[in-house]
């Protein structure tokens, strides 16, 4: 149950991890370091639903200049890769391997960042774009979401610290930077993923990282949760269409009565979240069961005993709502009913009404599986109000007069099928990332009361929660190996992203440069990667 390996450092460079390591633990590097994000945080790279194309609108211009002023930052990254500048502003660097039969490792992060609301700015402690170094945070828009994964992690402080020690890879590796994943990348990662199979080829990629989970501290122990699985997403809107007319002589229901009526049905039939062996919450339990020590000893013999037993893993479903408040949103699909819109004078009866309710889809299901069953909860809703159905182009139920419509469709082309799960257990890639983990935690060089003792449980992704579509939507032909992976502590995080007081502990900062700086020396040597 929850089987573990063990830390990985690269035997070969040893001597150079520990050149590194003393160097990023000097007050000269760590300033030079911090003032490396502070200055891309300056630049406010923000993203906005509405872009035009980077040739039409204007707004895309800033990105032109913190591509200069990574460029001059990091004038030996520059120098040593090849970079692609893909749909004008994404960039794609290439660290050419001397060995070209080794997949290339691939990391990637985004430029943009949520706009700030000028209606909270006064509540910031430091202006939103200072990037500010207080002695202990460095504050600003992007500092966690996801500057310091442009800047401190990948393309910054470590490959331009190892070039510095003259470090060739043996492995080629890609950086890959969108410029709009704060709105699905449809712009950005869209591109750099058709460029990089027309370069590379389908499941060219030994693995890819990108922003997502991090560790947290349960009972003394720290849990590190790299996200291997990502649920699906779909917006469904409902429109009725009824006769218009005076309000004086209204029918026995109005549309926005046939409207309540549908969305009363859809919240008294939520979707009830399935625990399956094989998935990955079930196996985040089995993990939290084993190493957690404030885990109730009720629930972990509850959960040894479900391994074997349907009968002990119904219980344990049956109690895992009142366990674990995460669990319907992380083991089942969700449904929000988050925009209803209906009616336009308080005299005139409403001729168009609708409500749009957002999904995020269980791992173990798919965008055609919500469709079908949204269809059948609404269909005898129509029938009773003698409304004909159109659910997502096909016409069910009445096809007589009726008195109006009722039309269920995608809603703002958002559908996406849960992705691919990750291979954990037994797999390479997996294992070479939870012992880069472990290594990177057991010599880490904070100066807080950090535990000693870590585990690696299989996470996942609940969408992102604040967005609609991560940028590894469009790398999944790419690799079966994909890890949203940022390597941050829970309480690293001033205030979260996309809120007010943005900003990211200085010292977790370092510990993400050292944790990929020791991934690239380790993919470079592993046998555990193709």
């Amino acid at each position: 149950m929850c089987p573990q390996v063990s830390a990985i450092t690269p035997s070969s460079y040893a001597s150079l991890i520990d050149t590194l390591d003393k160097e990023y633990g000097t007050k000269e590097f760590k300033l030079k370091a911090y003032e490396s994000l502070g200055g891309a945080v300056r630049i406010p790279t923000v993203c906005y639903d509405d872009l035009g194309t980077p040739e039409e609108d204007p707004r895309w211009k800033v990105f032109d200049e913190f591509h200069t002023y990574i460029e001059q930052r990091f004038p030996k990254v520059h120098t040593a890769l090849q970079r692609t500048k893909v749909a004008t502003y994404a960039l794609v660097y290439h660290w050419q391997g001397t060995d070209t039969s080794l997949k290339p490792l691939l990391l990637a992060a985004h430029m943009d960042v949520v706009p700030t609301n000028a209606a909270t700015e006064a509540d910031w402690i430091n202006p939103p774009f200072s990037g500010y170094y207080d002695g202990e945070w460095i504050w600003g828009r992007g500092s966690c979401d996801d500057k310091s994964g442009v800047i401190g992690i990948m393309i910054g402080q470590p490959i331009e610290a190892l070039l510095e020690q003259g470090f060739k890879p043996t492995r080629t590796v890609i950086l890959a930077y969108g410029i709009d994943e704060e709105r699905g990348g449809p712009t950005g990662a869209a591109a750099i993923g058709k460029y990089l199979v027309k370069t590379y080829g389908e499941d060219s990629i030994s693995m890819i990282v990108d922003e997502g989970g991090g560790y947290s501290d349960l009972s003394g122990t720290v849990f590190v949760t790299p996200a291997v699985a990502e649920k699906g997403y779909l917006d469904v809107r409902v429109d009725v269409l009824t006769p218009g007319g005076h309000s004086s002589r209204p029918p026995r229901h109005t549309g926005i009565g046939i409207l309540a009526g549908i969305v009363t049905e859809l919240e008294a039939n939520p979707h009830v979240p399935k625990l399956a062996r094989e998935r990955t919450y079930y196996q985040g339990l089995q993990c939290r069961a084993k190493y957690d020590a404030g885990f109730p000893s009720d629930m972990r013999k509850l959960v040894i005993e479900s391994q074997t037993s349907d009968e002990k893993l119904h219980e344990l479903e049956t109690k895992l709502d009142d366990f674990d408040p995460a669990y319907s949103a992380s083991a089942g699909t969700t449904q929000a009913i988050d925009i209803i819109y209906g009616g336009v004078k308080i005299n005139a009866l409403p001729e168009a009404v609708y409500a749009i309710t957002n999904h995020r889809i269980a791992d173990h299901s798919s965008v055609s599986e919500l469709q079908d069953r949204f269809a059948s909860i609404v269909a005898p809703v129509a029938a009773r109000y003698n409304m004909s159905l159109n659910a997502f182009g096909k016409q069910i139920g009445l096809e007589a007069f009726t008195w109006g419509l009722v039309k269920v469709s995608e809603a703002f082309g958002s559908g996406l099928e849960p992705a691919p799960v990750t291979p954990t257990t037994g797999s390479g890639p997996y294992e070479l990332l939870s012992g880069t983990v472990l290594s990177t935690l057991k010599t880490n060089l904070r100066t807080d009361d950090f535990p000693e003792f870590s585990v690696v449980s299989p996470g996942l992704s609940l969408d992102h929660l604040n967005m609609r579509f991560p940028d590894t939507r469009h790398y999944w032909s790419l690799t079966r190996h994909i890890f949203r992976y940022g390597h941050r502590g829970a309480t690293d995080a001033y205030n979260g992203a996309h809120t007010i007081n943005e900003a990211v502990r200085a010292e977790a900062f370092l510990e993400q440069i050292r944790f990929f700086t020791r991934l690239i020396l380790n993919a470079d040597e592993t046998d555990l990667l193709e």
